[in-house]
């Protein structure tokens, strides 16, 4: 089960609604909201928009958008510059959890509303200091990854278990449910290698080793797409492994096309970003509405196979696939 940092137990984003008539009384306020997010991308677009459009259902302004380029630093003065305009809510992802700390402390002072993706600041107490925090399903990724690679493999075989060597329990609670499954459900695959990855540029280096060891290995985990997933392709290729089964998560332009040319990678374990967007503004609402939201709440997730990626670009970002995926399928 997927658990929140502090242990929180987890309630699903389908239960985040207001009713008729709470959201009636939030339109009625004239309120504003300041979106902070920690980079740019297709995920982040996505998150964005879902909350862009809940807001807008609720007659909530959207007066500021930033992005930090994962600069800590750069996030506090976004925040010093947001709250220059008084938003009564604002959704972020916390760069860094001690440093943020101080830096939403004027938020918090001023009462502002406050949602956080993924991440939450030290020493924050929810329904106090914040009004909630939104991620993932973490647990159900890992085990769509696990069941994609199995289905791949028609349930046996030797596999490389790359995962996040940091103390992230976004990632550790994917990779630990990935393990777990495994071991768990398909006795006939058996994980004969694990190797941490702190840094992602190192995932090719280590693809490498694990495929000079274990030149008999059928199929590989790598944590998430852009960056390790990428350096364990370009391992694969350069070793001319094209028979080795390969999955990992989140949807990104190279593993997606890798997928549909029928490369090695075999499936994706996507996350419902549009809804997270949807989730934390509604959470935002709440806190307007002194309405308590629970604690920690997570989106579904996504099992995405080269049949289904158009509709599940479609469910999780809330767009179409990238030009050259579509060009790919035909």
């Amino acid at each position: 089960m997927t658990q929140g940092p502090g242990g929180e137990e987890a309630t699903s984003s389908a239960e985040i609604r207001l009713t008729d008539a709470e959201a009636d009384q939030v339109r009625a306020g004239g309120y504003t909201a300041a979106l902070l997010w920690h980079t740019s991308g297709a995920f982040t677009d996505a998150v964005s928009q879902g909350a862009r459009d809940a807001f807008a259902d609720l007659g909530i302004e959207v007066i500021a958008e930033t992005n930090a380029s994962f600069d800590a630093a750069q996030q506090a003065n976004d925040v010093e510059t947001v709250m220059a305009q008084s938003p009564d809510i604002i959704i972020s992802l916390v760069l860094d959890p001690v440093s943020g700390a101080e830096a939403f402390r004027p938020a918090v002072d001023a009462g502002v509303q406050l949602v956080f993706l993924s991440n939450v600041p030290e020493g924050y107490v929810q329904g106090v200091d914040y009004v909630g925090l939104v991620t993932d399903d973490l647990a159900a990724m890992g085990i769509a990854a696990a069941d994609l690679l199995a289905d791949a493999l028609g349930g046996e075989g030797e596999v490389g278990y790359i995962f996040h060597d940091a103390p992230y329990y976004v990632t550790n609670q994917r990779d630990q449910a990935f393990k777990a499954w495994i071991e768990g459900n398909y006795p006939g695959m058996e994980i004969v290698a694990e190797q941490g990855l702190a840094d992602p540029a190192a995932a090719e280096e280590i693809a490498s080793g694990l495929l000079t060891r274990y030149p008999d290995l059928d199929g590989i985990y790598a944590p998430w797409s852009a960056g390790p997933a990428d350096g364990v392709l370009a391992a694969l290729r350069a070793a001319g492994a094209s028979e080795v089964a390969v999955v990992t998560l989140d949807l990104d332009t190279n593993v997606s096309l890798d997928l549909v040319e029928g490369g090695n990678v075999v499936g994706i374990a996507a996350d419902e970003a549009y809804d997270l967007g949807r989730t934390m503004a509604v959470e935002g609402a709440y806190g307007l509405l002194g309405k308590p939201a629970p604690a920690f709440v997570v989106v579904p997730a996504i099992a995405v196979t080269a049949d289904n990626i158009v509709e599940a670009y479609r469910q999780s970002l809330a767009t179409d696939p990238p030009q050259v995926v579509l060009d790919a399928l035909g």
